[in-house]
């Protein structure tokens, strides 16, 4: 009889260990090239996590520093790690203590129950526990990379699912095309400024370009082809749109503020 899989999909790998994760920890789904990016709150620490259904060299390849002296002053999480269901064999922990990977072993919630394997286990969802973890954890088990920099954070946290195939990423620009959406619905249509304030390249969204505006009266008004990112990132627009006031651009039709006379000088005569 064929053994189930604890986890259908590395996108339910994942879920079950977002959802399992400490107070104080914040997951940034499919960021800067992980899997997840785990921030520590409390100080911006970073563990960077690519998530696999089987323990290779193909997961643990994804988790190492690239190009070598060339990429040493590039961002970085403090941390790597690699997150693998709790029944993963493979030989390779030795050989990731060496390199300075961690290896996460996430227990889906069959195997949590009294009649599996590992009913006489600690209940812990995930080992080994997060590094600084009021729990206690080995810190032994976590190896720091001292990245000459961290990676760059989205202002929001992305509304993706970590571990889907070719995921839709909320990445800068995105955010940056979001806010033009936004300006678009509320006033009706946009000009060239608006583009400038919320630093995007304008030329993708007009005529010449992917044409999803068009020219109507010396304003951009949106086309039938205008991508629909509310779509995309449901939860992230609202937030972005809820915050429209603090970003906002100036209104193009207000008034020129009126400039307060000078004040007259009394004559010395």
């Amino acid at each position: 009889m064929a053994k189930t899989k604890p986890f259908a999909t590395e996108v339910a790998l994942c879920k079950r260990f977002i959802s399992s994760l400490p107070e104080g920890w914040t997951a940034y789904p499919e960021t800067c090239g992980w899997d997840i990016l785990l921030v520590r709150n409390a100080d911006g620490f970073q563990i960077g996590v690519e998530a696999k259904l089987r323990l290779n060299t193909d997961v643990i390849s994804q988790a190492l520093e690239e190009y070598g002296a060339f990429y040493a002053d590039h961002p970085g999480p403090d941390c790597r790690a690699v997150l693998v269901p709790a029944d993963s064999q493979g030989g390779f922990d030795r050989i990731c203590r060496y390199i300075g990977l961690t290896i996460i072993y996430v227990r889906s919630e069959a195997e949590m129950k009294p009649t599996s394997a590992y009913a006489n286990r600690p209940s812990k969802v995930f080992e080994p526990g997060l590094p600084g973890d009021r729990h206690g954890i080995n810190e032994k088990e976590w190896y720091e990379w001292a990245p000459a920099k961290r990676h760059p954070l989205p202002d929001y946290v992305p509304d993706v699912d970590a571990g889907a195939p070719s995921p839709v990423q909320l990445t800068s620009w995105k955010i940056a095309a979001i806010k033009i959406a936004i300006i678009l619905e509320k006033r009706g249509f946009l000009v060239r400024a608006d583009f400038k304030h919320v630093n995007i390249d304008h030329r993708r969204w007009l005529p010449s370009g992917a044409g999803w505006l068009v020219l109507d009266g010396g304003v951009y008004r949106a086309s039938m082809g205008f991508p629909n990112f509310k779509a995309q990132h449901p939860r992230v627009y609202d937030e972005i749109a809820a915050d429209f006031d603090h970003w906002k651009p100036a209104d193009p039709l207000a008034p020129s503020p009126v400039a307060a006379p000078e004040p007259k000088q009394e004559s010395l005569l």
